[in-house]
């Protein structure tokens, strides 16, 4: 039983803190420093999240995607066939990302993440996942101007990202997990979805993540236990009804569980108590040496220190659930 993040960690601290990253890009942007001088500056925060994570107890950390724009634009800028357009709402969040708009043929060119996991496994003493949007999602989220069929450009971007998979996984990735929200708005979609992510995670020698949040599973599971991934996350806070589905369906002895247990968007600091139960129900639907506890979602949508706050907590609840279901 083990403690996980989904991704995204606050890159802009609380007050009095200096938000030098923010800072960093504005002069950037304003031609006032070199593209090396605000890499560094991401050098130190991502040092800095990482440091948090591990020292909120957490046992398999990110880089804190603190280099990305968004969970779209970074990836989408560095594949081929892509311009980057303008501001759009991500879902029902308060928070945009200038959408992708897809003009030409989309293909991989080279490693687009692989140096930026290499410095973060190169600065952890816990092992590093490695997060790749997924396909689908990434195709929706995009406007195309060059396929004009969903089903044409998703795989496309399937067959790019599996590129970038394979580079993350011969650079020591232990987990690729691919980020897939999408599919929840969108479930008519399945078929597609499915072939687009067993082929980015065809052949890779590592373990393998799909993760989902903000949504109902309810049109897509069980088929979603069919997946040819190691590991299932599921948002458990947004759509409460998710814990019964997961529920009625013997969960795999082959699969892993990765359960948002924490709320990514509440300030509300969950008590340890809450989490106990949880990781207590948890463990009657999938073994707990199967078990990832999570957030619901990436941490970007928190104060920083609020984000930190709720991994340690997290990590303490799930520890003493150990101690009851005699992990310890």
């Amino acid at each position: 039983m083990l403690t996980t993040v989904v991704g995204h960690y606050p890159k802009i601290p609380n007050r009095p803190r200096p938000a030098r990253l923010r800072a960093a890009i504005a002069r950037f942007e304003r031609g006032e420093i070199t593209s090396d001088e605000l890499a560094r500056i991401q050098d130190e925060v991502t040092l800095e999240v990482i440091q948090e994570q591990v020292e909120a107890g957490i046992d398999i950390i990110t880089d804190g995607q603190i280099r990305w724009e968004d969970d779209q634009t970074y990836i989408a800028r560095r594949l081929t066939g892509f311009a980057i357009n303008g501001l759009v709402r991500y879902m029902d969040t308060n928070t945009y990302f200038r959408q992708p708009v897809v003009e030409g043929e989309v293909r991989w060119q080279e490693p687009i993440l692989v140096d930026d996991y290499r410095f973060a496994a190169q600065h952890s003493p816990r092992p590093v996942k490695a997060i790749l949007t997924g396909p689908y999602t990434l195709a929706v989220l995009s406007k195309d101007y060059y396929y004009r069929r969903k089903d044409t450009l998703v795989m496309a971007l399937a067959q790019a990202l599996a590129q970038e998979a394979k580079a993350l996984a011969e650079a020591g990735a232990p987990i690729v997990q691919l980020n897939e929200p999408m599919i929840l708005i969108h479930p008519q979609d399945w078929e597609l979805f499915a072939q687009a992510i067993a082929t980015v995670v065809q052949g890779l020698p590592c373990e393998t993540a799909l993760y989902t949040w903000f949504g109902s599973i309810e049109q897509v599971y069980p088929k979603m236990l069919q997946l040819p991934v190691t590991t299932l996350g599921i948002d458990l806070i947004s759509k409460p009804i998710n814990w019964q589905i997961i529920g009625e369906h013997p969960f795999p002895e082959e699969k892993k569980l990765a359960a948002g247990i924490v709320d990514g968007r509440n300030t509300r600091l969950e008590a340890v108590e809450e989490i106990v139960a949880a990781v207590r129900h948890l463990s009657r639907i999938c073994p707990p040496d199967r078990l990832y506890l999570n957030p619901s979602c990436g941490l970007e949508y928190l104060p920083r220190e609020v984000a930190q706050a709720k991994l340690h907590r997290l990590a303490e609840g799930v520890q003493e659930a150990k101690k009851l279901l005699g992990e310890d």
